[in-house]
């Protein structure tokens, strides 16, 4: 496999008719790591997720301007299915199918060490990776990055909501289902 037979970059080839073996790009291709740029002149907030040197607490205006709460969170649960449930699966917890087959294990989005990082952490962390964690800069535009982060968020309380906080139907169905399991 590593000895094939192929051309090098440049070089002549009798099979195409301009006899060159490189090839034009297809219309519209766009290169690894060059993703066309959503948001015109972003902020830093928004290409970094630090705020006077510090991860940020929130997100950040350009995203905002451009995509309600809904919008986000939406495109945020999208995001997160194709780049992060493989290995944090769909609750969050670290228990994804690469985990299962012998990758080491992630933390869990709800722990409290990870409930009381800011967002800008969370963002920091898929556009640099951390650990065992590879970066995701590259595959992932940064309006993802605030969607993918924004959406652990809202994971977060699914997992840890105090029974008060729930409406009274919902309270009604965790105590029973919790009474069923005695």
């Amino acid at each position: 496999m590593s000895d094939q037979p192929r051309y090098d970059p440049l070089e002549k080839s009798d099979l195409f008719q301009d006899q060159m073996a490189s090839r034009p790009l297809v219309p519209g291709v766009v290169a690894r790591g060059r993703q066309p740029q959503e948001f015109e002149e972003p902020s830093s907030h928004f290409l970094t997720g630090v705020v006077d040197g510090e991860s940020a607490d929130t997100l950040p205006g350009d995203l905002r301007k451009r995509w309600n709460t809904e919008q986000i969170l939406e495109r945020g649960q999208e995001a997160y299915d194709i780049y992060c449930v493989h290995c944090h699966d769909v609750l969050g917890t670290g228990r994804g199918y690469v985990p299962m087959r012998g990758y080491p294990q992630p933390p869990s989005f709800h722990t409290d060490r990870m409930r009381s990082k800011p967002i800008g952490h969370v963002f920091r962390v898929i556009t640099d990776g951390f650990g065992r964690m590879p970066a995701h800069a590259s595959q992932v535009v940064p309006a993802d990055r605030w969607a993918i982060a924004s959406y652990v968020r809202a994971l977060q309380p699914s997992q840890h909501a105090p029974l008060d906080d729930l409406n009274p139907n919902d309270k009604r169905a965790v105590e029973s289902g919790a009474a069923a399991d005695r």
